[in-house]
């Protein structure tokens, strides 16, 4: 089979266009393409398969890569040709036939049934275009200049078959000469009328006058109008923080479906929740917080409902089951403790009392093959952390190190640990069947899920345990400085060894993409920017302050000198005390600073040897507190101008955030501070981008080709340049929450959100807007006459009148799609506000650990009862286009 590939490019000098075929479970052949004088690459093959997925790469004359597309070509070839003329259109992922062909379409259009497109030996042409419809009554027809197409006749158009979801095909015979023009259009099923052709200039091919040879004009990048594309509104809820009867103090995954039934009724389109991974370390409240799960594959047990699972509750237990349920179900905020070690008091009771049974179960013997890769380790890993009471393998007596030979033997019916193990792998087992459950019913209802994909792993988790080489052991993972914290956060999470996850093709994020993606039609990725760059601190900090970006372009010690900067690594690198500065810190407590410094007799003083680093000051308070110096001893340590960093024997310098606000800062001449400036300045707005778009550009496209959801990214914070170009390039919807925008304002106006967009109002890391309403009155003000157009003096509390105001602003906006708390919907309503406003807010990232712990204060089964309500969220919601 012979197959003549064209493609319009226009490259530049000493460039040339390569096409890159992929086979299956073989290596990919690449084929070099040459120019034609009519403005085309062309290229010959012979093929011998009926489908065959391609690309196309752009050389430089050393045969360095210089760009390609990240979405490949697909092509089905019918039987009767055996020759076959491509044209082909560059394929962008920011396409919009390639976003929005994603898990969200599959499910909003679950009934589709494809259509077959005959190919006749008499046609000529066959004409394809990718063109994902969200309306199930509407689709592609064509029109052109020829008899043939109709020419330009509305009457006359010519009809598609979609043969797979958003891909639509139709072959013709095109008898006439020449230049062949022409426009796909959308067609209504139900008028049987054509509502819109697509904008822009005429398509054009040529005509085909080869006998037995069909020529496949492959089209890309449907020009649609706005409100043609997929819009959506939804609600975000943590799973834990829903309110149902059936509950156990807790929101559990049956809890789903009901949200789902509530979000018909409104004519939301999609619930976005928390990370919902197994974060169980020490059974205490600080397990609470979901982005530091054990496993990255694991559900939480919180999540399980003991009244849905395969078999009852033994009945002698089932008296306290019922108090205990309706104690914890009073409560007005989650009792972390108590509902764990509940939770796992009746499941070891079933468990126990069902062995037998269980051990026989076909499907969860199934279960546990399928998922062996994940659920081995974990199930060992959950054995050995309650056996020695600690995640932190490193203190563990036995298989501190994970050898997979042995983690086996848990598994083995001889084991004595085998009981224990099947016991932590039949609860995943039916956490994934109850999850499923809700996922299915759900989509049933039209309705999608958008699940939270944390950047960073816990320290002590399976994955660390498992392949520690794939991450940073010896680093912390972070976010500097911010609105939130002027000390930065530390997550103490490791970092990611990218260049060993590059060694395999990236393996590690493509498993975890398909794992989620078992449940999820989009995903929110927490901090995108990790995958440009890092804050990333020592093991030695505690506080966020003493990060730096990794990677980094760094200050090298030739570049002191290029300043003219008088370099002293005691001075610059390390905390700068003198007397003035002590007396700042301590006050008449000066004296008792001296446990922790010693005197260099020359006007200054340094950090003895056993307490010269944050960590090493706060594990000494553990045991030894001092009272109000700690907190200023452990700042003291952050008065430093540059951090260090060894990098291939050689020691390289990061200026420290916020450098010229740090007391050492202040005690430099003016013209040593002016350089410091001037670097400080060039190091982290001018240096890095390159780097940073690189190493993005090296790794998302490969992780994202991985899955069919759509991906959404936190990009909040200090955004370097590169992160909105890398963004709109690979099409990740980008996030705009009003209070918090990228641009040197007060507000984000959400009326300039462009359609790649997600709005919203708040964040489950911020208060909630009747809380913000009341945190700053000044700025409060500006908002009220500013943003909502409003005169007068605003009023004290947010009212719901506002409140709709507030929603309706970024509802009808050209956004793709517009997301609310739970608890923003609340504030609309006089009968269903919170009265304990306090009680709302999820996460404060200024206070760490945090306890999560936020219940919706109705239950879902009354939240269906309100009709007025619902009624008026769904008109909203209709009226602005988002049905």
């Amino acid at each position: 089979m012979k197959l003549y590939f064209n493609i319009g490019y226009s490259a530049g000098s000493g460039e040339n266009l390569q096409l890159v075929i992929n086979q299956e479970d073989a290596v990919s052949r690449t084929h070099k393409m040459f120019y034609d004088e009519n403005g085309l690459w062309k290229c010959e093959v012979d093929y011998f398969s009926k489908a065959v997925s391609y690309k196309y790469q752009l050389i430089d004359e050393r045969g360095n890569l210089l760009r390609e597309e990240f979405v490949p070509h697909h092509l089905n070839f019918p039987h009767n040709y055996k020759e076959f003329i491509i044209f082909d259109e560059w394929n962008n992922k920011n396409f919009p036939e390639n976003y929005l062909n994603n898990k969200i379409l599959h499910n909003k259009l679950n009934q589709f049934v494809p259509e077959k497109n005959s190919v006749l030996k008499k046609h000529t042409h066959l004409f394809r275009i990718e063109a994902p419809l969200y309306n199930s009554d509407w689709k592609i027809v064509l029109f052109g200049n020829t008899d043939s197409l109709g020419n330009w006749d509305y009457e006359k158009v010519i009809h598609l078959s979609q043969t797979e979801l958003g891909v639509w095909e139709t072959s013709v015979e095109i008898p006439e000469n020449g230049f062949v023009q022409y426009k796909y259009c959308i067609y209504d099923r139900i008028q049987e009328r054509v509502i819109d052709v697509e904008t822009g200039e005429n398509r054009f091919t040529t005509a085909n006058p080869l006998k037995d040879v069909l020529q496949i004009v492959s089209n890309h990048y449907f020009k649609f109008k706005l409100y043609q594309m997929y819009h959506d509104a939804g609600v975000a809820v943590p799973v834990f923080s829903l309110r149902s009867e059936t509950g156990f103090g807790v929101g559990e995954f049956a809890d789903i479906r009901k949200l789902a039934d509530w979000a018909v009724q409104t004519n939301l389109g999609i619930i976005q929740i928390l990370p919902i991974n197994d974060t169980t370390a020490n059974y205490s409240w600080t397990d609470s917080y979901p982005y530091a799960a054990v496993s990255v594959y694991a559900l939480h047990p919180q999540y399980i409902s003991l009244e849905s699972l395969d078999f009852p509750l033994p009945a002698e237990l089932i008296e306290e089951y019922s108090s205990e349920k309706e104690a914890l179900n009073a409560l007005e905020l989650i009792d972390y403790e108590r509902v764990i070690s509940g939770k796992w008091k009746y499941l070891r009771a079933i468990f126990n009392a069902e062995k037998e049974n269980i051990y026989k179960d076909r499907n969860f013997k199934k279960f546990i093959k399928e998922n062996e890769d994940w659920l081995i380790p974990y199930s060992a890993f959950c054995v050995l952390r309650d056996k020695y009471k600690t995640p932190n393998f490193n203190e563990w007596k036995t298989h501190k190190k994970y050898i997979a030979g042995k983690i086996s033997q848990f598994f083995s019916v001889k084991n004595k640990e085998y009981d224990s193990a099947m016991l932590h792998a039949w609860v995943q087992y039916q956490l994934h069947q109850q999850l499923k459950e809700a996922v299915d019913y759900t989509h049933s209802l039209g309705i999608s899920l958008k699940g939270d994909l944390p950047i960073g792993i816990y320290r002590y988790s399976v994955e660390a345990w498992k392949e520690p080489e794939l991450f940073g052991m010896d680093f912390q993972a972070g976010a500097p400085p911010d609105q939130f914290t002027e000390l930065g956060q530390n997550w103490e999470f490791p970092t990611y060894n990218w260049e060993a996850m590059k060694a395999d093709d990236y393996r590690w994020w493509k498993n975890r993409f398909k794992a989620l993606e078992q449940y999820f039609d989009a995903m929110r990725i927490d901090h995108i920017l990790g995958f440009f760059r890092i804050w990333r601190m020592p093991v030695s900090a505690t506080q966020g302050i003493l990060g730096y970006f990794y990677p980094a372009v760094p200050v090298v010690s030739d570049e002191f000198k290029a300043y003219h900067i008088p370099f002293s690594f005691d001075r610059y690198c390390k905390p700068f005390i003198n007397d003035q500065i002590l007396w700042d810190y301590f006050g008449e407590n000066k004296e008792k600073a001296f446990e922790f410094i010693d005197n260099n007799f020359d006007g200054t003083y340094s950090f003895k040897e056993e307490f010269n680093t944050q960590r090493k000051l706060v594990d000494f308070f553990k045991k030894n507190p001092r009272g109000p110096i700690e907190d200023r001893l452990i700042a003291l340590c952050a008065n430093v101008l540059f951090l260090t960093e060894e990098r291939d024997g050689e020691t390289v310098y990061h200026p420290r955030f916020n450098v010229y606000n740090t007391d050492s800062y202040k005690f430099l001449s003016d013209w040593e501070k002016k350089a410091i400036y001037d670097l400080y300045h060039d190091y982290f707005f001018r240096r890095q981008d390159y780097l940073w778009y690189k190493k993005a550009m090296e790794k998302l496209p490969v992780i994202l080709n991985a899955t069919k959801m759509l991906i959404c990214g936190e990009d909040l914070g200090m955004v370097p340049d590169c992160v909105p170009v890398v963004m709109d390039e690979l099409a990740i919807i980008a996030l705009k929450v009003q209070r918090m925008p990228a641009e040197s304002i007060p507000f984000y106006n959400p009326k300039h959100a462009s359609y790649l967009n997600v709005v919203t109002a708040s964040s489950h890391d911020s208060s909630t807007l009747r809380q913000w309403w009341k945190e700053d009155p000044v700025l409060t003000q500006q908002y009220f006459n500013q943003q909502l157009i409003q005169y007068g003096k605003a009023p004290e509390e947010l009212s719901v009148h506002l409140a709709e105001i507030i929603m309706k602003q970024h509802l009808y906006t050209d956004a793709m799609l517009a997301i609310f708390p739970i608890q923003e919907f609340f504030a609309t309503d006089e009968e269903l506000i919170n009265e304990n406003l306090d009680h709302e807010r999820i996460n404060n990232p200024a206070v760490f650990p945090h306890y999560w712990r936020y219940r919706m204060h109705l239950k879902l089964e009354d939240l269906k009862e309100k009709k007025a309500f619902n009624q008026k969220i769904a008109t909203w919601i209709e009226d602005s286009g988002r049905v």
